[in-house]
């Protein structure tokens, strides 16, 4: 079920511009829509902005290349698909087609808690290629289910999503309505039985000593890294003290994200944050970005700023609304052209030669 490419189809945003003709109202408000006023999902897009690259000239690029490695993986480059919910809102074949196209560009799938398909029909999909995102349940027995799950199916790391114990959608997707029939439970949860119902008094808080009475906690963080030997890449951190406090406790490696700015409205933008956390957790810690990645040129602006690799969200889905597996596979090239461009005219032979050199802040004179 993969629909021809459009030939008008040349970047992400053309993808994104098609998507929405396509999908339903509601659909289309809760895929692009951020938290509350979309303040930080703007923050996100402005922060690419605000730099410009360095063109460098008389640069022989025979030998270049974008491969890289990690935790083991051999990629192609660095442009991964970060973990997304239900799939099956916008196509048929859901997160298989999707799992087709990482595998046939060379990248990493996060298959999300959330999907539309089971674990084990992804992983069987991307054969032995793809990462696990990881929500901690309220109960340890339910995340150890699906640790395990994820383990026997043959995915090579953990992404454990930290940002968004609690969430409010955006005011969009409010005033368009559920874009799901109320009650679905995704296929990763549905073996699960529900926790019981928290009974609160008439004074109590629905937030505080409601949604966030079962909210993990780092003793939680600990737990897990005992659990399990898969890597685990931590995402959601922005602080630097709590990126550093998550390495301390073991794990492997970072996710920079503010969960696409769903969660807190006014978090700062992920770019904005990327230098400090670098900066603390030193060059070892493989860390990654996701967040408001819409072109080859964001990425290198992301490693330049201290990113080993990056993860594209919406444009994924966009791209699967409009030409399913084709479509997906399709938007990474045009991503991966993009930065190889961008490369060549920056002088950059490999992800090695990106750097903060490349950059000039867009405030500064030449």
């Amino acid at each position: 079920m993969n629909a021809a490419i459009p030939a008008d189809i040349t970047c992400a945003d053309d993808y994104a511009r098609r998507a929405q003709a396509l999908l339903p109202p509601a659909v289309s408000a809760y895929i692009d829509g951020g938290n509350g006023d979309n303040q930080c999902l703007r923050a996100n897009r402005d922060a690419f902005a605000a730099w410009s690259i360095w063109p460098r000239v008389l640069q022989r690029h025979a030998q270049g290349s974008t491969q890289l490695s990690l935790f083991g993986q051999h990629l192609c480059h660095p442009i991964l698909l970060a973990p997304l919910a239900r799939h099956g809102l916008v196509h048929a074949e859901a997160e298989v087609a999707t799992a087709q196209a990482a595998r046939a560009t060379g990248t990493v799938m996060v298959a999300s808690t959330q999907s539309s398909l089971s674990l084990e029909t992804i992983a069987a999909e991307l054969a032995g290629t793809g990462w696990f995102q990881l929500y901690l349940q309220p109960r340890r027995d339910d995340t150890l289910a699906l640790v395990r799950r994820a383990e026997a199916a043959g995915f090579c790391a953990l992404v454990l999503t930290l940002d968004a114990p609690v969430q409010m959608a955006s005011r969009e997707a409010m005033r368009a309505g559920p874009a799901w029939p109320a009650g679905e439970i995704v296929a990763n949860l549905a073996q699960q039985s529900l926790p019981a119902r928290r009974e609160l008094d008439a004074d109590a808080s629905l937030i505080f000593q409601g949604a966030m009475a079962d909210a993990p906690d780092w003793d939680d963080v600990a737990w897990l890294r005992r659990a399990t030997r898969l890597p685990i890449l931590a995402k959601g951190a922005l602080h630097p003290d709590d990126a550093a406090r998550l390495v301390a406790l073991g794990v492997d490696g970072l996710i920079v994200s503010n969960h696409g700015g769903r969660a807190l409205a006014s978090a700062p933008a992920t770019l904005t944050v990327l230098p400090a956390i670098r900066a603390r957790v030193g060059a070892a810690v493989p860390v990654l970005l996701d967040g408001g990645i819409r072109s080859g040129s964001d990425a290198f602006k992301a490693i330049a700023l201290g990113a080993d690799a990056v993860l594209v969200g919406r444009p994924q889905l966009h791209a699967l609304a409009v030409a399913g597996a084709r479509g997906v596979a399709h938007l990474l090239k045009l991503l991966r052209d993009e930065f190889e461009v961008t490369m060549a005219l920056a002088g950059c032979f490999n992800l090695a030669d990106i750097g903060r050199h490349t950059l000039l802040e867009r405030t500064n004179r030449c």
